[in-house]
């Protein structure tokens, strides 16, 4: 099976995994599986669906999907060339953030794409993301860093978009730290 083939399968899975005791399998309108090119370089990860993205089954596709996606262009980097997911599969209710039981209900999932992808980096988005990665770092003093998490996976943390739509200083670093990003990719394909 090839790799697109694969992640088709684990978005088929997540679709179809309801009902379920977990309080945001049970209560979201969709679950939502990760999406994007099969031989990304970068999986950017956030926390879990928002609101948007519970309606249309589709990660980052609300308005903090169009400031990540700005955010990214600036970097030179385009959406198709990245694989988007979220730790968590289904939109907890009310937003409220993922239970630590939430998190590790969805990461035979995440596992699974990341697994396929076998990105060159993961991009945590936020707190939660980088908690699942790296529980030790925080979100304050790792973004804009490569680091290396659990199992040597390379990490470079970026604060989550919502974060940044709250916060015009945070739009500011998250620009900023999304560059760098970029070059990094410029250097790791240069290489």
């Amino acid at each position: 099976m090839g790799k697109a083939a694969a992640l088709a399968a684990i978005a088929e899975d997540v679709r179809g995994h309801r009902p379920c005791d977990f309080e945001p399998c049970a209560t979201a309108a969709n679950m939502v599986p990760g999406e994007g090119s099969a031989d990304a370089a970068l999986m950017l990860v956030g926390e879990a669906p928002g609101a948007t993205e519970d309606r249309e089954g589709r990660p980052f596709v609300g308005s903090c999907g169009r400031l990540l996606d700005d955010v990214l262009a600036s970097a030179g980097i385009a959406r198709g060339e990245v694989f988007i997911t979220n730790v968590v599969k289904a939109r907890p209710p009310g937003n409220r953030d993922p239970r630590r039981e939430e998190v590790e209900h969805c990461w035979p999932w995440l596992r699974a794409e990341l697994e396929v992808v076998d990105p060159a980096v993961v991009v945590p988005l936020g707190r939660h993301a980088l908690r699942r990665f790296a529980p030790g770092l925080k979100i304050s003093d790792a973004h804009g860093r490569l680091f290396e998490g659990e199992g040597g996976r390379r990490l470079f943390p970026l604060y989550h978009p919502a974060a940044a739509l709250r916060s015009r200083g945070l739009r500011t670093v998250l620009e900023r730290d999304a560059r760098r990003l970029g070059e990094l990719v410029r250097k790791t394909e240069g290489a």
